[in-house]
């Protein structure tokens, strides 16, 4: 950001906001179609050095970051949104903060200054000149056809059997793991969810690799049982545990939940009775999930996107592009040596990545 917007920047009036997701929003008009809006409005983020992640026909997002503590963050999501010539600006906070400080209302303010600073540099030629030349790039009229592509690697048959077995097996060490220490008295909400989910997301990314199985609705089912199977197991390991440490007999597992659930659960001296067992389990469940979802539809993606080369994908985009059923574009795979149908749904795949990796980076 140059500084003659680190200036203006200091002499703008905040408008704060309040909120469990702070946001402020402007409009203002402007002389130009969709397209010019769209190409000057990223011309402006680049200027302010906010990193587009989304854009379509009328419309552009960026997110803003700056240095924290240890490392760089998002702090706000900038969308600008073209309709009958009206600009809608909005800027949300992607912190944790109820109250930005008037830190959105800065953001509006300074892109739509910025906005109307770059238009003023162009004239009625170059602004010709301009959606020409955005029309091209959406069109992808530059894009060269390539002779030939990178050869396809024999596609492996997906098998769900091996994530189903060894995912299995991971869940019942998991749930002795986690019992151990919480015999021991080591367990600690939060950090325990989201280390059980890393586990389970680390060692699956490779086990999808291995099993070349990307069907994440079936996937979704598995994680599910798996979660499940931890911490059912963590219980019955527990009942293991204690019986053989204290040389108890054996009252059963069913008796053992029973005792349990009896005497209730005890938080800093507080019983909260069975109902405070009964809490802990789904925040367990349920913590572990969001954990693990967020993770592997990250794994899941980038793995779908980079069995693929990139100029098979680009080709494929193209003639999809122009309009082209998937037929036709099969068709045109096979002509460039992807010929074996599974090939063929790995480059779709890995275009349908390609929008969700776009989906997830511009995600709150």
């Amino acid at each position: 950001m140059n500084n003659t917007l680190k200036e203006y920047e200091k002499t703008i009036s905040k408008k704060h906001s309040i909120g469990f997701t702070p946001k402020y929003e402007e409009q203002f008009r402007t002389n130009v179609n969709e397209t010019l809006f769209v190409a000057i409005a990223e011309k402006t983020f680049e200027k302010l050095n906010w990193d587009i992640v989304y854009k379509d026909n009328n419309s552009i997002e960026a997110k803003r970051k700056e240095e924290g503590s240890f490392s760089e963050r998002w702090t706000e999501l900038i969308t600008a949104h073209y309709k009958n010539s009206t600009v809608i600006v909005k800027s949300t906070s992607l912190g944790s903060e109820i109250w930005d400080v008037g830190k959105n209302s800065k953001r509006v303010k300074l892109f739509i200054y910025a906005y109307q600073e770059i238009l003023k540099t162009f004239s009625n030629e170059a602004l010709k000149e301009l959606e020409k030349e955005t029309e091209k790039k959406n069109n992808w009229e530059d894009y060269i056809i390539p002779e030939t592509l990178p050869q396809p690697i024999p596609a492996k048959t997906p098998n769900i059997n091996l994530p189903v077995i060894a995912g299995l097996c991971l869940s019942l060490f998991l749930g002795f793991i986690v019992a151990f220490l919480s015999v021991k008295g080591l367990y600690f909400i939060i950090l325990f969810e989201f280390l059980v989910a890393t586990a389970i997301v680390f060692v699956m990314k490779y086990l999808i690799k291995l099993s070349n199985f990307t069907d994440f609705s079936k996937l979704q089912y598995l994680l599910g049982a798996m979660i499940l199977l931890t911490y059912v197991s963590n219980q019955y390991f527990q009942y293991e545990i204690i019986l053989n440490e204290n040389n108890l007999e054996r009252i059963g597992f069913w008796n053992f939940l029973e005792i349990r659930l009896s005497q209730g659960l005890i938080i800093n001296k507080i019983n909260t009775g069975w109902i405070g067992w009964i809490i802990s389990w789904i925040v367990q469940l349920g913590l572990t999930a969001l954990f693990v979802y967020l993770k592997i539809v990250t794994a899941l993606t980038k793995y779908i996107i980079e069995r693929v080369p990139v100029e098979v994908v680009d080709f494929a985009y193209y003639h999809f592009i122009k309009e082209k059923t998937e037929e036709e574009v099969r068709r045109e795979l096979a002509e460039k040596g992807w010929s074996d149908v599974r090939n063929q749904d790995e480059v779709f795949e890995a275009i349908g990545g390609f929008q969700n990796a776009i989906e997830l980076n511009r995600g709150k």
